[in-house]
């Protein structure tokens, strides 16, 4: 296989250390994105009505400058290759989300997919017009987007019009197991049905404030 046909994929220590530099930079007292919420937004931003450039999305992952142009380079490196990971794993059919971990009480660690959520909610509010116009037509959308709709709700990333239930443990685990399938086929969802210039121009609401974000009756979420 030649460099080119190589696929560009972040090595453990590599996304250790992007990881090490976003806890090291995240700014007390502010939600700012770690890894797992960083590929959260990357992903939504690929697989998404309009691809976003680097200037439009690298605001919500850096904050500050750089210490020197190698850390800078570095970073941006790093980054950029996270970026372009996640197409290639679509196609490939290798995705998987990068979750955070939670201490439990009895000492083990269970996952959390809170700030892959929030990365995504975040990645929709930079495309809102074109998102927000287009679940408001076609129910097939929000229907794929059920099981991390069900999370984000789950972990307060989205709010409800109406109380809810939160997740069982089996029915979250259930979730976090369906996001690649639900990456995928949002992917190919705006492939097939790409966004028009009327959706793209609009003014839509921000992913945190959807009027009818999914809420579950008797163990099924519904919209």
């Amino acid at each position: 296989m030649s460099e080119r046909e190589t696929p560009v994929i972040l090595e453990d220590h590599e996304l250790e250390e992007l990881d090490q530099f976003l806890r090291a930079h995240a700014r007390e007292n502010e939600n700012d994105l770690l890894l797992d919420g960083v590929h959260g937004l990357l992903t939504v931003l690929a697989i998404g009505p309009d691809p976003a450039l680097p200037d439009e999305w690298l605001p919500e992952v850096l904050h500050a400058p750089f210490e020197d142009e190698e850390q800078g380079e570095r970073v941006l490196s790093l980054l950029a290759k996270l970026n372009d990971s996640i197409l290639v794993e679509i196609d490939a059919e290798t995705y998987e989300p990068i979750l955070g971990e939670v201490d439990l009480e009895d000492g083990g660690v269970a996952l959390s997919a809170a700030g892959w959520c929030e990365g995504v909610s975040r990645a929709i509010d930079l495309r809102a017009s074109a998102w927000e116009s287009r679940l408001a037509e076609d129910a097939q959308l929000m229907e794929m987007l059920g099981p991390v709709m069900a999370l984000a709700v789950d972990e307060g990333v989205l709010t409800a019009e109406a109380e809810f239930e939160r997740l069982t443990e089996q029915e979250y685990d259930d979730c976090l197991a369906h996001i690649p399938q639900v990456v995928s086929s949002v992917a190919q969802y705006w492939r097939v049905h790409p966004a028009s210039e009327r959706e793209k121009a609009g003014s839509g609401a921000a992913s945190s404030e959807f009027r009818d974000p999914p809420r579950r009756r008797g163990g099924r979420w519904v919209h």
